[in-house]
């Protein structure tokens, strides 16, 4: 498929999809304060394919350095999963005067192409989400923009095994790789948890880079034993690597690295291991811009419910319980609120999806709207009866 631009224009809950002649995928909720764009990058192959990518790039010039993030894998098919915007981390990385590019990997979201899931060899299947990576950086380090001495790459869960996958290319100018709760998991798959640690394996014996991994004790997806034997594998094979094992978080710790409450977790380590690499790692002046913005603030976690059972939800219809169920294959940051006119909305990404969410329900409800869940949690307290 040749790599042109796409125009779309359909609205999907009161977000409309814009097309502009520089990119295939714009919308109107990208976000001005994090210089937010979307691009179609080429991935030059046989058949060759354009992969939607978010850019978050400070004001001027550059060069800049550049940190790529890779993005997980939710349940089903990956056409319907959104576009990653890891909003919380953009700003990070803004605020030291990095240029963020977040790329969605073939068969993602509008990402051209299909997924090559590769069964049950998932050190295969990293190397060929890897190949995605590598289009990406090709292209990126040939804008005058990018530094491409100063090459940061990280990923979280399907997108952590892609960092460490490609580790192993020794990419010229990648100086550091960070690993959030990364692998694969598949329960069809006899001894999925022993491939994992043979592949990271697998991938430590070429890797030059130091990486930095971080896991939860209670992750929904890579329990302790599971990352544990994944971590000394990689080590025992040559890589180079510092585990940062965090205990439990919330609900589930896998969602450590898109939530606001993760911050305190994964930035000082960051900020640590970039100044070992000789990366930037504190906020300049320069990027005052970028400082944290005003954020919706989340209410507690409540007991009222099961965050996965959809039959307790008040208020909303059918309809509505579909799209909870939509809503939980979501990766955080997210918020689902409801109304009790019975309307429902949700938001995914960025780094307030819970004025998103309000404000799509309040929009279709015409009437105040509450938050049900935000990121891993149920958060809905009914109102007290007289």
């Amino acid at each position: 498929m040749r790599n042109r631009a796409r125009c779309r224009s359909v609205w999907v809950l009161l977000g409309l999809w814009a097309c502009t002649l520089q990119s295939a995928a714009q919308t109107i909720e990208l976000d001005a304060s994090l210089n937010e764009s979307v691009l179609m990058v080429p991935k030059k192959q046989w058949l060759s394919v354009a992969l939607e990518t978010t850019l978050y790039k400070p004001d001027g010039d550059g060069p800049f350095p550049v940190v790529v993030i890779n993005h997980g894998k939710a349940y089903g098919d990956p056409r319907f999963q959104g576009r990653y915007r890891p909003g919380l981390a953009a700003r990070y990385f803004l605020q030291r005067g990095y240029a963020v590019v977040v790329p969605m990997r073939q068969g993602f979201s509008k990402s051209e192409g299909s997924y090559i899931g590769v069964g049950c060899n998932v050190e295969s299947n990293g190397e060929v989400q890897a190949d995605d990576v590598q289009a990406t950086l090709d292209y990126v380090v040939e804008q005058p923009w990018a530094d491409k001495t100063r090459l940061l790459v990280i990923g979280q869960s399907h997108g952590g095994w892609t960092t460490l996958a490609f580790g192993a290319r020794n990419y010229p100018g990648v100086r550091g790789l960070i690993n959030f709760a990364g692998g694969l998991r598949n329960d069809s798959c006899v001894g999925w948890q022993n491939a994992l640690a043979r592949g990271a394996a697998e991938f430590a014996k070429t890797t030059q880079a130091p990486s930095l991994w971080f896991y939860g004790d209670n992750d929904s997806f890579f329990n302790l034993l599971t990352y544990r034997a994944m971590y000394a594998q990689y080590l025992a094979a040559g890589g180079k690597a510092r585990l940062i094992a965090f205990g439990k978080f919330g609900t589930d710790a896998h969602a450590m690295f898109g939530a606001r409450a993760g911050t305190g977790i994964w930035q000082p380590e960051v900020d640590q291991f970039l100044a070992s690499i000789d990366m930037p790692h504190s906020p300049l002046p320069a990027m005052a811009q970028f400082g944290s913005g005003p954020y919706t603030p989340a209410p507690p976690q409540t007991d009222f419910a099961a965050l996965e059972d959809e039959s307790k939800l008040p208020f909303v219809r059918d309809s509505g319980r579909a799209g909870y169920k939509k809503y939980l294959n979501a990766q955080p940051p997210r918020a689902f609120a409801i109304a009790a006119s019975g309307a429902w909305a949700w938001s995914e990404g960025g780094e307030d999806p819970l004025k998103r969410a309000l404000e799509r329900c309040a929009t279709i409800s015409k009437m105040t709207c509450k938050l049900y869940s935000v990121d891993q949690d149920v958060v809905w307290a009914p109102a007290p009866t007289q």
